[in-house]
């Protein structure tokens, strides 16, 4: 099965120490969001967990730690975007970022490592040129080092709505002008442009419109292949394999003004206190009237044949 770790929060940015014990450990609980009074036990052993998802925006503070998922298939998504501390606050700069990309795809290999530069949004700082000779520059910096990048337009979700006020949608014109140049940009440093929720309406310009964290990416990143049980994604838009994530929302302090993860800036910051590595939970734990479910979890290796996806 897969482990993510990446929808809810950065683990690996914040909580690193707790995800090196959680793995030592063999096993997490995590409380639904939903319904606060369930909560599912996950194992994580190699046994059963063929790999492990990680998206962050600054993998750095988990690198102490590489050692501890060195048993695991791994697969990473990095973003990297061009925005400044007045859209991303709580992010180091981007040239330490880049680096860091760089060392961890020495280190896992560029098939388990993605760039996303996504969301993208315009206004009268970040405009279309801007986007495009950054999306250049970056591009040039990590060529060789993956194969992929993913962009999204920004979604103007509730609490996006309320946290940024000010952005707006990209017109479709522009999206098409974007879209065409960044796939012609990325091909030419080695790599093919995967949108996030976007429909294929790029896909005749060179894009792979299959879904950006798919089973298939999985397998190309371990080298085997996965027989994976039925999945529906939450948005229709969606058809990446995003289960069994073991993150919270509410717990991420890069505070970027587009996040869809973080509902209540004030409960954050009540959230981090909650926070204890040594606990089996990301953020307090139990609770009187908790409903303990166990996971069925197996592996979904189909065969032990390495594989060489191209």
């Amino acid at each position: 099965m897969i482990i993510n770790t990446g929808q809810r929060t950065d683990i690996p940015a914040f909580f690193p120490l707790w995800l090196a014990n959680r793995i030592k450990e063999g096993f997490v609980l995590v409380r639904n969001p939903y319904n606060p009074s369930l909560v599912t036990r996950y194992e994580i052993n190699p046994q059963v967990v063929d790999a492990i998802g990680f998206c962050t925006k600054n993998p750095e503070p988990f690198f102490p730690y590489l050692e501890v998922v060195k048993d695991f298939g791994q697969f990473w998504y990095i973003t990297i975007t061009p925005y400044g501390k007045d859209i991303e606050p709580g992010l180091p700069d981007k040239t330490q970022i880049i680096e860091a990309f760089k060392y961890l795809s020495g280190v896992v290999g560029n098939r388990a490592v993605g760039w996303r530069y996504d969301p993208i949004f315009i206004d009268s700082k970040y405009t279309l040129d801007f986007h495009l000779r950054t999306f250049e520059r970056m591009a040039g910096e990590l060529e060789g080092f993956t194969k992929i990048v993913v962009i999204s337009f920004i979604d103007l979700y509730e609490k996006v709505k309320r946290n940024f006020p000010e952005v707006h949608e990209v017109s479709n014109k522009d999206k098409l002008f974007l879209g065409r140049a960044i796939i012609k940009i990325a091909a030419d440093h080695g790599m093919i442009v995967k949108p996030c929720g976007e429909g294929d309406f790029l896909a005749p310009y060179g894009a792979d419109c299959g879904g950006c964290m798919t089973i298939r990416d999985y397998e190309r990143a371990i080298g085997k292949e996965l027989k994976v049980p039925n999945y529906k994604p939450a948005r229709k838009e969606c058809t990446c394999y995003l289960s069994a994530d073991i993150g919270a929302y509410d717990t991420c302090r890069h505070y970027c003004k587009y996040c869809y993860a973080n509902n209540d800036l004030a409960q954050v910051a009540k959230n981090q206190k909650l926070h204890d590595p040594a606990s089996p939970f990301l953020i307090g734990g139990s609770l009187p009237d908790d409903k303990l479910l166990i996971a069925e979890q197996k592996s979904w290796i189909d065969n032990q044949l390495e594989l060489d996806f191209e």
